[in-house]
């Protein structure tokens, strides 16, 4: 074991030393007409050289598997009986080396987990009774009071007690762009504070924090196998011994020793083992630096074939958040009607008047807010006030139903409009006289239309919306975003119906909501896509989690599943070529053994950099964001 270790700790130095040796010997040929150096050097370049390899061919017979350091090994013995000692170093360097790079252009591929581990911060800076303190960040506990200050790194999950700042969420999200924070919002351990100062309350410390299972879930993913990788797996178990057999009949019917051992040299599988596993690395590492979750080869596999997407309605195609979109008001002075509105709906914490006074607050007057003598809320109706000798009704046609408050036939046509249109109303009156109506409707989010059509470029054929939300709401955001069914009314149960009867029709299925009251129907589809910030269910619950809770996001996830499968495909069929290439060269004699083995390292190379384009991959709709971002502006 230790010899082992030995082996593969100084592998690089042994690589070195069988080059410097197989210069040397011929040096000694070619300049000094050495032949015994010549040979001297070549055979202690191939002893050096074959020792690591015999030795990982003897773990992995212990362990009955039959590896491509084997044959390596077992034609340095033929080349070795029939004084090929040229062949035997040529083809044990070239191994060596082509392991060395293979080795460190996949690293180049863990850039993303590398680059979040050396993010993972190590201290903290606890508040305590007497002052502060810098601890380990092991040693914080969840209660915790945490300061961190401008240039710092937030080292727990927490929320902000005091202070406020700007925090770059780049290793949570993805996005760059700094989130201002405040008090009573969320942060998340790794996040960088680039300007301003925050004090938190710890509640999730050590491997419980956001980051932290970030990390876990990436590398878990990396180790992940497809179903190529699967495949190719069991096909390598037979492949080795199979070449064995082809070998020994090779010699038996062509007594050419040579020849057989040039077959074992050829038929390393190398560019096909490796080709699957180094594109799903890649294809991860660009999701993780995106903020883009992708739990494995087989949720890629499988999110590459999807064809129809079903989405959750509610703070998944929209923010969740309620805003005045239309306001329509029947007296002139706009400003005192949103002033009494909002007094009046500062009383409630219903999300309809909460919408209005963010309104009112968006529109500032110098106005002072009148005083309410008495006020009533009249459940399910809204509120009625006594504003000086005015009554002021602001609630739905019912309340002012049992007010007996009519409303004129083009105030009718505008309540209608804003109805149709899927929005909620509100509509205030003073003494009996409507003065307005408040259109108020869940805002769409950012880019979801654009997005859903690149999404359809792309090869999707189908967008269905499941919403627990009314029919006219729901078909009101249908129509907008030009999506093709649309069902309403559904509790998370008839969700989870849809889908299977969508799975049953022979569709596959990726279901797309926030991960909480949608997660039955999550895990129901074949893909299940979190629109999450980083809760715990978001990133336990689904195949893929997007941490920005962007359509764009979700844009590149499924171009990046695609393409990934495109790249295993091709690395797969290079793997294919390259064998076929050397076998027609055998048959036809220009490929023999140190020429064939670096035909074989060299497409094993190719392979991998072929794979190293997807850490760059970005599709259509990403350079079309990019561009119109960087567009000038023209007067």
């Amino acid at each position: 074991m230790k010899f082992q270790q030995f082996l593969t700790k100084h592998t690089t130095q042994i690589t070195l030393i069988t080059g410097i040796l197989i210069i040397l010997g011929y040096l000694s040929q070619y300049l000094l007409q050495f032949t015994r150096g010549y040979q001297l050097s070549l055979i202690a370049a191939s002893i050096i050289a074959v020792v690591p390899i015999a030795s990982r061919a003897w773990s992995a017979l212990i362990n009955k598997v039959f590896s491509i350091e084997l044959l390596v090994s077992i034609a340095v013995i033929g080349a070795f009986i029939i004084g090929e000692f040229n062949e035997s170093a040529i083809v044990t360097f070239l191994f060596l080396f082509g392991s060395y790079l293979e080795s460190k252009t996949l690293q180049k591929t863990r850039t993303a987990i590398k680059g979040l581990t050396e993010m993972a911060p190590t201290t903290a800076t606890v508040v305590t009774t007497t002052g502060t303190k810098t601890v380990d960040v092991d040693d914080v506990d969840e209660g915790d009071l945490v300061l961190v200050k401008t240039g710092g790194q937030i080292p727990v999950d927490g929320l902000v007690t005091e202070g406020n700042g700007y925090l770059n969420e780049a290793s949570i999200t993805g996005e760059s762009r700094p989130i201002v924070k405040t008090t009573g919002d969320p942060v998340y351990a790794g996040t960088l504070v680039e300007n301003g100062y925050v004090k938190l309350t710890a509640t999730q410390v050590g491997d419980d924090t956001t980051f932290a299972k970030i990390i876990e879930l990436v590398e878990e993913a990396q180790d992940t196998k497809s179903k190529a990788e699967k495949f190719i797996d069991r096909f390598a178990q037979y492949y080795t011994p199979a070449v064995l057999v082809l070998s020994s009949l090779v010699f038996i019917f062509s007594r050419d020793f040579s020849l057989a051992i040039t077959v074992l040299v050829l038929g390393c599988p190398g560019a096909l083992v490796i080709g699957a596993p180094v594109s799903n690395v890649a294809g991860i590492g660009n999701g993780a630096k995106r903020g883009i979750l992708i739990k494995g080869g087989e949720v890629i596999d499988t999110f590459a074939k999807v064809d129809t997407l079903v989405f959750d309605k509610t703070g998944t195609l929209t923010q969740g958040k309620t805003a005045v979109t239309s306001f329509k008001a029947y007296q002139p002075t706009t400003t005192a009607i949103l002033t009494t509105a909002a007094a009046i709906e500062r009383l409630s914490d219903h999300p309809l008047g909460q919408a209005i006074v963010t309104y009112a607050q968006q529109h500032p007057t110098s106005m002072s807010a009148p005083t309410l003598t008495t006020t009533e809320t009249v459940k399910g109706q809204g509120i009625t006030a006594q504003i000086a000798q005015q009554q002021v009704v602001i609630g739905n046609q019912k309340l002012l139903a049992a007010h007996h408050i009519k409303l004129t036939t083009a105030q009718l046509a505008d309540l209608n409009t804003m109805q149709q249109a899927g929005q909620s109303t509100v509509i205030m009156a003073t003494d009996g006289q409507v003065q307005a109506i408040f259109g108020i409707a869940d805002q769409i989010r950012p880019q979801v239309k654009a997005s859903l059509a690149a999404l359809k470029a792309q090869g999707i054929k189908r967008l269905v919306m499941l919403t627990g939300d009314n029919q006219l709401t729901a078909n009101a955001v249908a129509h907008e975003l030009a999506i093709d069914d649309v069902h309403a009314n559904l509790m998370p149960a008839e969700k989870v119906t849809y889908v299977q009867q969508l799975q049953a029709a022979g569709h596959t299925v990726a279901f797309i909501g926030d991960g909480i009251n949608d997660s039955p129907s999550i895990a129901n589809a074949d893909i299940g896509i979190a629109m999450g910030s980083g809760t715990d269910v978001t990133i336990e619950t689904s195949d893929v989690v997007l941490m920005q809770s962007s359509f764009p996001a979700l844009v590149h996830a499924h171009g990046l599943a695609k393409k990934t499968v495109l790249n295993t495909r091709e690395n797969i069929f290079i793997a294919i070529a390259t064998v076929a290439f050397l076998l027609v060269g055998l048959i036809f004699g220009y490929i023999y053994m140190a020429s064939g083995m670096f035909v074989h390292e060299a497409s094993i190379l190719v392979v991998i950099f072929n794979a190293m384009r997807l850490l760059k991959f970005q599709t259509n709709f990403d350079k079309t964001q990019a561009q119109s971002t960087t567009m000038p502006v023209t007067a």
